[in-house]
């Protein structure tokens, strides 16, 4: 219960943050620094269980039919980096509380900011990767939220999808790799997969999976080649550059490349795949942070160069290795946060971050300077600080690296040079800002800020501090438990103390060190000098250059295989149909059934031979009088309607009805806004070559569709029941387990429910779309054929605006009256139909689907005979709430099955005895087949709406209104 609270805390504090006044500041940082602590505190109450080498576990079974739950797993590892997330939250809420403006939105700021935390917790406490990769891209999502926090800001706007670009599809490559993981090693269960190491590196498809998972890992942490996203996110608030770009977004890749060490590490492919990803990010991250301008630019660099530098340790197959960049991965997260909230000070104060403005704010603000300080000292590598200890444990470990000999030289220079940088952009950081002469060139005159925006760096200062005097006795326990959860009983034994006499890491630090110095006086000597040889590159202009070859590719290959005629589209689809069910007819072959056939009926023969009559008059009068084609296809759909009624199928012939009535009214809607005729058949004209060869293609391939389809149909039917089908089973089974007599409706609430879900998912998404389009667009004034009386203000041609009917004048010919009344009075009786049907729908033909169908041509019926404005002012809940209201009927349904440990969507039931009532018996079927109810008529009702909307000018219907309908 402790793991689903550290989890649920935040994404509650999310919601209730997001409701807040935009004027309680105070309200909403209380309220996420109240969620952030709680959940630091029940994450470190768990740490006597972890300490020993336990794992903690919680799950709820989602469909353990398909091995899915959602599970939570915590050992010492993820408790380490859960700790990270949650205290580093809490201290940047309280700093966050300080630095933005009241007249920011803060309510949405503090919403994402937890909605963040949340999903990162459920990266490092997932159980399953499955689960992990869906929190990995929520992670994203938030990420983008808030990036683009200030999106009145074009930098921001970029940067924010810029990095979603990137790490989302590091997302999807990571998915790729984990469902190559669990099926080598049979599950997708954590456990289960760090047990199967030695399955999985010898797998053939261990190389491809490591890739994808790599690929997921070095987007996700900023790692080169995929690095320039890191920068461009700096136009972020602080606050959040603070916490996701120093100590957790950024932090997930090396999190996952750790967690999964002991299953992908130990092979030369890693050995080059990470650990050379590592190195260049390591070198090209802190040569490019010393040419920065802007003091976050300087510390997003040098947060590469950082990740560069754990990556390479992780990428170097030891054990020892992996010990250090876990030290690291903490001490950086401390001292990079801590320079990030002295960098927002800076800003927040003086009004800029800009290197060449700032000097000697030293003396208007020595608490910030001094904190400053430490930081970066400890960034640098100083000893006595924390950042030193695990810098020299890096040395270490290239200096005693066994590889070839060019890497066993290469390594260690590489360290060296990286640290000298290192040292390098620490002091200019320092020396730019902090010393040298006052600035006179300042948006805003500098001070200090108050105690409570310094408190969280000062503590974060001190943690350096504490751990680099220190480490056995702050740090050391946890570092070990943290360790010991992913080596297990390979875990090394390692010293934490400050000092190990002179050897060749501590000369490479010292070297490092007056590199550093000497680096920082020859820059100052040639102060407007940009990155050498790297200075040209440039990682925005390459993306946005990929970015734009790839729309424009995308739009050449849209242009040759789209068109913007409807004809032609669908006969790309109907084509790639006929195409795709003839391939497997002919390369696996296929037979007739073998049942017998039953001898022709001679009415049903009739009853065939009307509705042929009618498919084929429809497409013939499709082009000369489209009302009549579509009433001729109403005609062809009630034949198919009775068809199912005469092979005992009436669930699907009221289905077939009802859609056939709602398509024709859809249609009839539509009809206006479909291109003229070709009036040159009626008129006798020549008609050119090309168009009787192009209807001579469209009858070819509306032929073959029909007939295939036919031919489909017709050996299913001809199969015996028995011969490999599954009618028998749900047939069988549908009373006993799924508690009802008709078997097509608990197939699709019960057998299928979960199919269902997902239909009625896209159902709501497409009426959403179609409305958001149609409410959008316009039809040009003279496409609107409207009657028109002569006038004196018209011309002597007729020409002018066109000029309504009175309302009170007689109804202009061709316009059918239809008495309003007897419409409405229809309303409540379908609706009664409609309720019926629903009700029934569990025992015998009708459901969910059938009854909001009904219901929906009643309300809909209301519009044709008394406009828009009528039935809207009478509509007390609009089809969007019906939309929504079906969709969480439906899933609280499915839900409702986890309180009695079963899995999603498993029917729950009562059956008792009710006051007056008598005996009763209720089931969650129903509340789901209720659920679909609502959105079919909600999502039905919602485009047939829009559409009349945009064929019934709005001073026409007002003019019809005062006659009492029309048709």
């Amino acid at each position: 219960m402790t793991l689903l609270l550290i989890i649920l805390l935040p994404f509650a504090g999310s919601l209730c943050a997001a409701f807040l006044p935009s004027n309680a500041r105070n309200a909403e940082a209380w309220l996420a620094g109240l969620v952030a602590l709680a959940t630091t505190l029940l994450t470190a109450s768990l740490y006597p269980q972890v300490a020993d080498g336990g794992v903690v576990r919680a799950s709820l079974p989602w469909a353990p039919e398909l091995g899915l739950s959602f599970s939570l797993r915590l050992d010492g590892f993820a408790w380490l980096f859960a700790m990270l997330v949650a205290a580093m939250g809490t201290l940047v809420v309280v700093y966050a509380r300080y630095y933005m403006s009241p007249a920011d939105p803060v309510p949405r700021f503090f919403s994402f900011f937890l909605a963040f935390m949340g999903a990162m917790l459920g990266v490092v406490l997932s159980g399953n990767l499955i689960q992990m990769t869906m929190f990995w891209e929520l992670t994203s999502l938030a990420s983008f939220m808030l990036i683009a926090y200030w999106h009145h800001r074009v930098d921001a706007r970029r940067g924010a999808r810029m990095a979603l670009t990137v790490t989302a599809a590091g997302g999807l490559s990571l998915l790729g790799g984990v469902l190559l993981l669990g099926h080598m090693a049979g599950s997708y269960d954590l456990d289960v997969v760090l047990d199967s190491g030695a399955v999985i590196r010898s797998h053939p498809w261990y190389p491809a999976a490591l890739t994808l998972i790599a690929f997921g890992a070095l987007t996700k942490s900023a790692q080169f080649p995929f690095h320039f996203w890191l920068p461009h996110a700096m136009a972020a608030p602080t606050p959040v550059s603070a916490y996701l770009h120093s100590a957790t977004m950024v932090k997930a890749g090396v999190f996952l490349l750790a967690r999964l060490w002991p299953v992908l590490s130990g092979t030369d492919a890693w050995f080059w795949i990470v650990g050379g990803a590592g190195l260049f990010s390591l070198v090209i991250g802190a040569y490019l942070a010393l040419f920065q301008e802007d003091m976050k630019g300087v510390l997003a660099y040098s947060t590469i160069s950082h990740l560069g530098l754990i990556t390479l340790l992780l990428g170097m197959n030891t054990q020892l290795a992996l010990v250090a960049a876990v030290f690291h991965i903490v001490n950086h997260a401390a001292f990079k946060a801590s320079l990030f909230m002295a960098a927002g000070i800076v800003d927040h104060e003086t009004g800029t971050r800009n290197l060449k403005r700032l000097s000697g704010l030293y003396r208007a603000m020595p608490l910030t300077a001094t904190l400053a300080f430490v930081a970066a000292a400890s960034m640098a590598g100083v000893p006595l600080l924390n950042g030193f200890l695990s810098k020299e444990m890096f040395f270490s470990e290239t200096v005693f690296l066994q590889r070839p000999d060019v890497q066993r030289i290469g390594l260690p220079l590489a360290a060296t040079v990286a640290g000298m940088f290192s040292v390098a952009y620490s002091l200019r950081f320092i020396d730019e800002v902090f010393l040298g002469p006052k600035a006179t060139d300042l948006p805003r005159a500098p001070h200090e800020p108050t105690r409570w925006m310094l408190l969280p760096s000062a503590l974060l200062v001190l943690m350096c501090l504490l751990v680099g005097v220190f480490p056995a006795h702050t740090v050391g326990p946890f570092l070990k438990t943290a360790t010991t959860a992913i080596l297990g009983a390979d875990a090394p034994a390692y010293s934490l103390a400050v000092w190990h006499g002179f050897n060749l890491p501590v000369l490479m630090s010292f070297g490092a060190l007056a590199g550093g110095i000497l680096l920082t006086i020859l820059l100052r000597r040639y102060p407007g000098i940009r990155a050498p040889l790297l200075g040209r590159f440039d990682g925005k202009r390459a993306f946005d250059v990929a970015q734009t070859g790839i729309m424009s590719g995308s739009e050449r290959v849209l242009r040759a295989l789209s068109s913007r005629r409807l004809q032609t589209q669908l006969l790309l689809v109907v084509g790639v149909a006929v195409v795709g069910a003839l391939y497997p007819a002919l390369t696996a072959g296929w037979s007739w059934g073998t049942r017998p056939i039953l001898p022709p009926h001679p009415a049903f023969v009739l009853m065939w031979v009307i509705g042929a009559a009618c498919a084929v008059a429809a497409a013939w009068q499709a082009k000369h009088h489209r009302f009549a084609a579509l009433i001729l296809s109403g005609g062809a759909g009630l034949a198919t309607s009775l068809t199912f009624v005469w092979f005992s199928a009436p669930d699907l012939a009221l289905t077939q009805l009802t859609v056939e009535v709602v398509t024709a009214v859809l249609i009839l809607l539509g009809l206006r806004w479909l291109p003229r005729r070709d009036e040159r058949f009626r008129m006798g004209e020549r008609v050119p070559l090309s168009t009787h060869v192009r209807r001579a293609r469209d009858t070819l391939v509306a032929a073959a569709a029909g007939l295939g389809l036919a031919g489909l149909a017709y050996a299913i039917l001809t199969r015996p029941p028995t011969d490999g089908g599954i009618s028998p089973f749900f047939v069988e089974r549908a009373l006993p387990d799924g508690g009802g007599l008709n078997v097509v409706n608990v197939i699709l609430v019960d057998f299928r429910g979960f199919d269902t879900f997902g239909e009625i998912t896209v159902l709501g998404i497409v009426a959403l779309t179609v409305y958001a389009l149609l409410r959008r667009f316009r039809p040009a004034p003279e496409s609107v054929a409207l009657p028109r009386q002569q006038s004196e203000q018209d011309g002597p041609d007729g020409d002018s605006e066109e000029r309504l009917p009175d309302p009170g004048a007689p109804l202009p010919d061709g316009y059918l009256m239809l008495p309003a009344v007897i419409v409405r009075l229809l309303l409540p009786l379908a609706t009664l139909v409609s309720l019926f049907f629903l009700l029934r729908g569990h025992n015998a033909p009708g459901g969910g689907f059938v009854g909001g169908l009904v219901l929906a041509t009643a309300v809909i019926l209301q519009y044709i005979v008394g406009g828009t404005v009528w039935v809207e002012s009478r509509l007390r809940i609009h089809p969007q709430y019906w939309i929504a209201f079906g969709l969480l009927g439906a899933g609280i349904a499915g839900a409702g099955a986890w309180f009695a440990a079963e899995p999603f969507l498993s029917n729950q039931s009562w059956h008792g005895k009710l006051p007056l009532l008598g005996e009763i018996h209720l089931s969650t079927v129903l509340l789901f087949d209720l659920g679909v109810y609502l959105l079919v008529v909600g999502a039905t009702v919602l485009m047939l709406v829009a559409i009349a909307h945009q064929s019934l000018r709005s001073h026409h219907r007002k003019a019809m209104l005062a006659r009492g309908g029309f048709v």
